[in-house]
């Protein structure tokens, strides 16, 4: 039987690994090596491999977000409000880590890697609470062509991923707090705006 920490130690060896080094280039024995396990093929034996090692690490970042999105969404009456019930349930999880942090930066470098991002498609997929938030969204933005709705949506997953890694990346090394309900909040206003924004001309 698995000893109840090795399991986590080898998350957070991978999660730290692949912000740092980008996951294409670490290995499945770099990730035992710094979780401390002599074996070698840890990764396999407790996640079947590098896929199941990588839905894990999406998989506990999503836990625990969807509570939070549906208790925003029920309070929403407005686009911002949409907008808020699913940005800051993620950054209000990456304020309750320790401090520091890699989770925000392993999130931006799947976001450059195509297996990855498809594991996170699949699992967005699974999160009803997400995908509710998002209908409404669109629903609000019946008035814009929705080609254009969809690139800017696309566009926010970028900004809200390069803008949380950038400030966990900031308070490591700074070692002051990140401030993350401040960025929360800017980052609501700001994508509220985008997706709302004029289309000054035709597609």
């Amino acid at each position: 039987m698995a000893r109840p920490d090795a399991r986590g130690a080898l998350l957070d060896a991978a999660e730290r690994l692949f912000a740092e080094r980008g996951i294409p280039t670490v290995s499945d024995r770099q990730v035992a090596e710094a979780a401390g396990n002599t074996n070698h093929s840890a990764v396999r034996y407790y996640f079947g491999g590098r896929e199941g090692l990588l839905l894990a690490l999406v998989e506990r970042h999503r836990t625990g977000l969807a509570p939070e999105h549906r208790r925003l969404f029920a309070e929403s009456d407005s686009l911002v409000g949409d907008v808020r019930a699913l940005v800051l349930p993620m950054t209000s999880s990456f304020a309750a880590l320790p401090s520091p942090s890699w989770r925000a930066r392993f999130l931006d470098q799947a976001l450059h890697d195509p297996p990855t991002v498809s594991l996170m498609r699949d699992a967005g997929e699974r999160d009803s609470a997400a995908a509710d938030i998002v209908r409404s969204v669109v629903a609000r933005l019946a008035h814009l062509d929705p080609t254009i709705v969809e690139a800017r949506a696309r566009l926010t997953t970028q900004v809200v991923s390069s803008t949380c890694a950038t400030i966990e990346a900031r308070a490591e090394r700074t070692g002051e707090p990140a401030r993350w309900h401040e960025a929360g909040s800017f980052l609501c206003d700001a994508i509220a705006g985008m997706l709302q924004a004029p289309i000054t001309e035709p597609r």
